[in-house]
Parts: structure tokens; C-alpha cells; sequence
């Protein structure tokens, strides 16, 4: 699809305005306005970071692939590029945990919410979600630099990637792929179920509230939330699956499934939080107006 690389790259970089925008959005409004100085928004601050990073990390190469046809990458940059997709990855999906965890104490325990969530308490569940995803994923460039690679030098995606790699090397890469697994489940994986056990208990709670109001007021803050977490999860679960399971499945679907997990939920989630939460909504709106005045 060479001769069509021109208008594919306009939706690209039409995604990757859309989440320079909103993240900076997200954090200007957080920081600028007190009333938003909670837990769930330090931590969503934390999600607009990675995700800035994540998008930037990929987007740049992926647009001089389209507009230059630069298909090149130095095999440095490119092991840089695998590490920082694969810990910020790592730190979005502890973020986005961190958030449910929030959940779970604001509905759960709403009297202790203060006094569990203190600012010390959220900066070091901030610093030990990024050393996890630094951590473990760290040892990938060591693992992809001292494997010979002398089948191909191509990598059938539009960024560097740990199995993708992998695949080119010449050699037994058994215990590479059994530490992928495993750091992959520690992870996301991990998060995942986490998250899980704890709207388990949301909606256990939510749903032994007397009145249908307080129900009904409860599960619309845990709304953006959850459409956060099928964003994110949902792409990201499948192109691990594919990759590592789905011999039968095309080419061009683990590439089309692969950016979508990367570029897509750095776009949307500000969207999402900008849309159905109330407060960043008034104050966003504020921020068009006065500036219009």
C-alpha cells in the first residue's frame, strides 16, 4: 500500500494531534484548578505522562515511514524504542490500577478514603508503578543485543517490538519467550485481574446501597473507568494473544492491532475523562470561554 502511504498518514497524525491535545489538556486542567488536586486525578496525570511518551515514542518513525519512506531505523534507537513501548506500556496499565484502586476505597471505604490516599502514599504507588515497568523490562535490549540476527533485517511492524525482534533472531529464543510470558503476566496481566477483583467488590457494594440513586450515582463515576480499561485492555490482551498464539491470523491484522493499542488509547483517554466527568468538563469549558472573552 506504498503508493497510499500519504492519506493512511493523515488518520495518524490526526490521532497523534488528537493525544498531544488532550493529555496536555488534561494535565493543564488538573494543575490549574484545585478543586481536582484527589487521588483519581494525580493518577490520571500520571496516565496523560505515559501516554504522551508512548505516543511520541512511536509516532514520529511511524510518520517518516509514511511521508519519507524512511524504513530505516538504527539497531540502538531501535532497542531504546523496545524498551520504552514496553515499560510505559507496563506504567499505564499500574496507573490504570492504581485508579481502580482509588474506586475501591472511595465506595468501599469512603470515611477512610482521605486518610489512606494521602499525597505520600499516591507518590510512592507513582514511583514503584515506574520502577516496576523500568525494572522488567529492562533486560530486553540486553536480551535483543547479543542475539545474532542473520535470516533478515526486517521487521514486519511500524516500531520496534520485543517479539518481533525475537523472530529474527537466529537462534533458541525459548527462555526469551518464556520471560516475555512472564513479565507480560506481571504486568498487564496482573493489573487485569486486580482490576477485576476489585469491580467485583465495587458492584457488591454499589448494589447493597439503599436507595437506586445512590446506585445509579456511584456506577457513573466508575463509568469512565471502565470504558479506560476496555480501551486499553482490549486491544493490548488480543495483540499479545495473537502474537504469541495466532499462527493462522494475517500479517496486516497483527500490524493494524498493534498500533491500535499504541496510539489509540493515549487519544482516547483523555476524551473519555473530558466527556463523562463532570468537573474536567466545566473546567475545560471554562478555559474555551474565558479565552474566547
Amino acid at each position: 500500500m506504498e503508493a497510499m502511504h500519504i492519506w493512511i498518514s493523515i488518520p495518524f497524525s490526526l490521532v497523534y494531534l488528537s493525544a498531544l491535545l488532550g493529555n496536555f489538556s488534561i494535565l493543564f486542567i488538573i494543575k490549574t484548578d484545585s478543586q481536582l488536586h484527589e487521588p483519581m486525578y494525580f493518577f490520571l496525570c500520571m496516565l496523560s505522562v505515559a501516554d504522551l511518551i508512548l505516543s511520541t515514542t512511536a509516532m514520529p518513525k511511524l510518520l517518516s515511514i509514511f511521508w519519507f519512506h524512511d524504513r530505516e531505523i538504527y539497531f540502538e534507537a531501535c532497542l531504546v524504542q523496545v524498551f520504552l513501548i514496553h515499560s510505559l506500556c507496563s506504567m499505564a496499565s499500574g496507573f490504570i490500577l492504581a485508579m481502580a484502586f482509588d474506586r475501591y476505597v472511595a465506595i468501599c471505604n469512603p470515611l477512610r478514603h482521605s486518610t489512606i490516599l494521602t499525597h505520600r502514599v499516591i507518590q510512592t504507588l507513582g514511583l514503584v508503578i515506574v520502577l516496576r515497568g523500568a525494572l522488567l523490562c529492562s533486560p530486553q535490549p540486553i536480551m535483543l543485543r547479543w542475539l545474532p540476527y542473520c535470516r533478515t533485517n526486517i521487521i514486519p511492524h511500524t516500531y520496534c517490538e520485543f517479539m518481533a525482534l525475537i523472530k529474527l533472531a537466529y537462534a533458541n529464543t525459548r527462555i526469551f519467550r518464556i520471560y516475555s510470558l512472564t513479565a507480560a503476566f506481571l504486568t498487564g496481566g496482573l493489573d487485569f485481574l486486580l482490576i477485576i477483583c476489585s469491580y467485583v467488590v465495587i458492584l457488591y457494594t454499589v448494589f447493597h446501597l439503599p436507595s437506586k440513586a445512590a446506585r445509579l450515582k456511584t456506577l457513573g463515576t466508575c463509568g469512565s473507568h471502565v470504558c479506560v480499561i476496555l480501551v486499553a485492555y482490549t486491544p493490548a490482551f488480543f495483540s499479545f494473544l495473537t502474537h504469541r498464539f495466532g499462527r493462522n491470523v494475517a500479517p496486516h491484522i497483527h500490524i493494524f492491532v498493534a498500533n491500535i493499542y499504541l496510539l489509540v488509547p493515549p487519544m482516547v483517554n483523555p476524551m473519555i475523562y473530558g466527556i463523562r466527568t463532570k468537573r474536567i468538563r466545566e473546567r475545560f469549558l471554562q478555559v474555551l470561554t474565558s479565552h474566547k472573552s
